[in-house]
């Protein structure tokens, strides 16, 4: 199985800096073997969430070893940073990060509110659970999903990269078949868009490339409120 990827990431209309980061930096190829990509959203102030988020995934791409471990490796990277620089304290980041194997295999981990999805014959599913105030509150029945689209807190993630020496990280394994299309991205995407018009992009855009921008210019044509980074990344049989 071949994998053909491309990645982007915009300031969008709202904010003065970008604090995502993405892997592979934004383009787009075409591999046979294996792939890693990753999304890091940051927090903690412009100079704060650039580091923390360029400090992610530096690290998780520039270890080996499975997704945990990359992820833990970058989470002990962001809190070493911020304890060198103290200005940089409280400074943290999302990171959803997927490994496709040849074979078909696909391991995705994932610590915050940037997520990843599997489009499948037109159907979308989310792989990764948000960690935030919001999802939490919504799947303890005190909030309706409608509610939280416009909730004061829905920005307010409950586990981040680099605020504590060790973060639990979520875990999915699943199987990928020729056709399938993996999407990664900040929550810069999934604030203006919902997931129907996400599939529906998906679904009209063939070209890794054509989908990715599809989507950034369409989160800035709802507002672009904050950064957008998406992966996408496509199987196809030899």
């Amino acid at each position: 199985m071949r994998f053909r990827w491309a990645t982007r990431s915009d300031i969008g209309r709202v904010r003065e800096h970008n604090e995502d980061a993405v892997w592979p930096v934004p383009g787009s190829g075409e591999v046979d073997d294996a792939l890693l990509v990753a999304v890091a959203d940051g927090m903690g102030g412009h100079v704060g969430g650039e580091i923390a988020s360029s400090t992610a995934i530096d690290t998780a791409t520039g270890v080996g070893g499975r997704a945990a471990i990359r992820i833990q490796a970058a989470n002990l990277a962001v809190l070493d940073e911020a304890t060198r620089r103290p200005r940089l304290g409280g400074m943290g980041t999302t990171l959803t990060l997927a490994i496709v194997e040849p074979d078909g295999s696909l391991e995705v981990g994932h610590v915050g509110d940037s997520r990843a999805y599997r489009y499948r014959d037109g159907d979308l599913e989310m792989i990764t659970t948000d960690h935030s105030y919001v999802s939490e509150m919504i799947a303890a029945g005190k909030l309706s999903p409608e509610d939280a689209e416009n909730h004061p807190y829905r920005s307010v993630v409950t586990r981040a990269i680099g605020l504590e020496p060790a973060v639990d990280v979520d875990i999915t394994e699943l199987e990928m078949e020729d056709g399938d299309r993996i999407l990664l991205c900040s929550d810069g995407l999934t604030a203006m868009l919902d997931d129907p018009t996400i599939a529906e992009i998906l679904g009209d855009n063939d070209d890794p490339g054509t989908a990715a921008e599809a989507l950034v210019d369409a989160a800035n044509e709802r507002g672009g409120d904050d950064n957008i980074t998406v992966v996408v990344v496509d199987a196809v049989s030899e």
